[in-house]
């Protein structure tokens, strides 16, 4: 019967915790059957209300027990990696034999494939499951847990141009990007082109110089776990307040990923001929947090909670680029670690029901905030030999959605 700002969990815990209102001859309990296990259980008479039997092994909600909850969550993160071009229609002349200059550009250079061409925001759903312990004088504790499925942003790019329009060499229906330094395995097929058919092979040389199809995937994931105390404050017949406190665990997993293929003039296309780029960031956060939390009863078994959590996180930074073959033959890696401070805030609003005796549903919405975590700001270095992606500092990022879930108390 209280609000649990993250993952809801130690709200749904507590609530879950003293779950249902039982009536008993006439007889309406207001809050005794605290999700949270409150000191205090006041009545008021509800003429001609029957006595409740409920023949499920549920607990005593104003007694000492264990109880445990499950909910559905559906939450939204905004897409925080910056805008960076991936691609250009257009190629290089290599070897200056179309141009009699080498690296001279053929085609319009429009770009062909961006970050900005990703969805900025999508939902995750998921869960959050606990366990905890009310005590008799109201106190309880809980472990909890949220996980988010991935959320998945995709565009790409083809050789199939908007309206069929190009140049009259058709240079525009091919896509060309700046990778360098790569070595020979990355050449591509030698003859990929109807000039390179004509003039001898690799003048368009490189996977990404005359590429057919390119491809960027963009992937989310959170998750959260929790243990914690609540501890009643303050309490009437109607109202209660509670401190929060306990120890905190967030992860935020973003990943790029970018695929190019190139195929020969016959339209073969093989395992060695097609390159992958992917970059993913890490970043765990652990860290103590407390907080307060009030909850209302507003009549009929219902009763509204807020509650409000301060965190500071250490920050476990991870960044992992990498550039491979398809065939999984050669491969360079780039890999980085660093240590940030990330404050947090977190809130939420519930709406609880007491139907039976030890059972608790509740709804609501939730908002986790996190300040100083890192983000892709330029997900892909072009450097083979040097892979350089740039990181830059999230000052604000924010998970926020609903909730829907049930509790028991035994």
């Amino acid at each position: 019967m209280r609000l649990r700002l993250h993952g809801g969990t130690v709200l749904l815990v507590a609530a879950c915790l003293v779950a249902g209102p039982s009536v008993v001859h006439g007889q309406e309990q207001v809050m005794g059957f605290d999700g949270f296990g409150g000191a205090g259980t006041g009545t008021y008479p509800v003429p001609g209300q029957p006595h409740e039997i409920v023949p499920l092994p549920t607990g005593d909600p104003g007694t000492h027990g264990f109880y445990t909850f499950f909910e559905f969550m559906y939450l939204a993160s905004y897409r925080t990696m910056g805008e960076q071009t991936i691609a250009y229609r257009g190629l290089v002349d290599s070897t200056g034999a179309t141009t009699t200059i080498p690296g001279i550009y053929v085609g319009s250079g429009r770009p062909a494939l961006s970050t900005d061409q990703l969805t900025r925001q999508s939902y995750m759903p998921g869960f959050n499951i606990g366990i905890g312990y009310k005590m008799d004088d109201g106190t309880s504790i809980h472990a909890s847990y949220i996980y988010l499925w991935d959320t998945n942003y995709h565009t790409g790019a083809t050789s199939a141009t908007p309206f069929s329009r190009s140049r009259a060499d058709l240079s525009d229906t091919y896509l060309v990007s700046g990778v360098f330094n790569f070595p020979p395995q990355f050449a591509g097929p030698a003859i990929s082109t109807p000039v390179e058919n004509q003039r001898g092979g690799n003048i368009f040389y490189g996977i990404w110089n005359g590429a057919s199809t390119m491809d960027i995937e963009y992937n989310q994931r959170f998750a959260q776990g929790e243990i914690g105390a609540r501890v009643p404050m303050f309490q009437t017949e109607y109202s209660r307040v509670y401190a929060l406190a306990g120890g905190r665990f967030n992860w935020i997993w973003e990943r790029f990923q970018w695929r190019t293929v190139e195929y020969d003039i016959a339209g073969n296309q093989a395992p060695f001929w097609a390159a992958r780029y992917n970059n993913t960031l890490s970043q765990r956060m652990y860290g103590p947090y407390i907080g307060c939390g009030h909850e209302m009863y507003i009549g009929k078994r219902f009763s509204v909670s807020t509650d409000l959590t301060a965190a500071g996180l250490l920050n476990f930074v991870k960044e992992r680029a990498k550039y491979k073959l398809e065939d999984n033959t050669i491969q360079n890696k780039y890999s980085r670690n660093d240590y940030t401070f990330v404050p947090s805030l977190a809130a939420n609003i519930q709406l609880w029901w007491y139907p039976i005796q030890g059972v608790q549903l509740r709804c609501g919405y939730n908002a986790w905030t996190f300040f100083n975590t890192r983000r892709m700001e330029e997900p892909v270095g072009f450097n083979y030999g040097s892979i350089d992606p740039a990181y830059d500092v999230q000052v604000f990022r924010i998970v926020h959605g609903i909730n829907v879930g049930l509790g028991l108390f035994f």
